[in-house]
């Protein structure tokens, strides 16, 4: 059996802020930093054959704990890249409304229709993130850390679950969570998604309003 533990990225200064990073190589703050090393706390007794990780700072950088506990090294994809945010990249989610009247509601309502102005659609991200996910999957290695972006590992529990891009936002990943996915003869299963007790309290969340 395949188990792939999939980690969004610990938090950076834009995260705090609500801008849109996107493709920008922004790092970790300090919460971001603190984030990745308990990831790599509760991570750290699992036999992990395999650490892959989107080739941005801020995934590097939660990656880099686990990595020096293990000696496994870090393993690029570019395919695992955050959805290209074009135009609205650094900008808050005000400064968005501001410019784009009514279309930050409609990437808020019906995500599946939005194209980032000079960016990319959601189905875009997942064209190009499934099939580098799977390759991860294929390749050699039964217990596989992924380290990748908000939006691409939501498109990709979409195609686990069968669900239409249009369920975007029912999935919530804080930053630092990680979602357990098992692959077997069955199927796939899903044992945890977007677990966060190791970060402290389960029930607070922030709300970012850049996503």
């Amino acid at each position: 059996m395949k188990r792939i533990f999939l980690v969004r990225h610990g938090e950076t200064d834009w995260n705090r802020e609500g801008r849109f990073q996107g493709q920008m190589d922004i790092p970790l703050n300090r919460t971001g930093l603190g984030q990745a090393r308990a990831v790599a706390e509760t991570l750290k007794d699992v036999s992990l054959d395999r650490i892959v990780a989107s080739p941005l700072a801020r995934t590097r950088e939660t990656a880099r704990p686990l990595e020096e506990l293990t000696g496994l090294p870090v393993e690029m994809n570019g395919g695992l890249v955050e959805i290209s945010h074009g135009l609205w990249e650094g900008r808050t989610a005000g400064e968005v409304e501001a410019e784009w009247p009514g279309m930050l509601a409609a990437w808020h309502g019906h995500p599946e229709l939005v194209t980032m102005p000079g960016g990319e659609s959601l189905a875009d991200v997942q064209k190009r993130a499934w099939p580098a996910f799977l390759r991860t999957v294929e390749e050699e290695g039964e217990s596989v850390m992924v380290v990748s972006h908000d939006a691409v590992l939501k498109v990709i529990l979409c195609r686990i679950f069968d669900s239409p891009l249009s369920s975007f936002w029912r999935f919530q990943l804080a930053n630092g969570s990680i979602t357990l996915l098992e692959l077997s003869g069955k199927g796939w299963r899903v044992p945890l998604v977007g677990e966060a007790g190791h970060l402290g309290s389960v029930f607070r969340r922030v709300e970012q309003k850049a996503l």
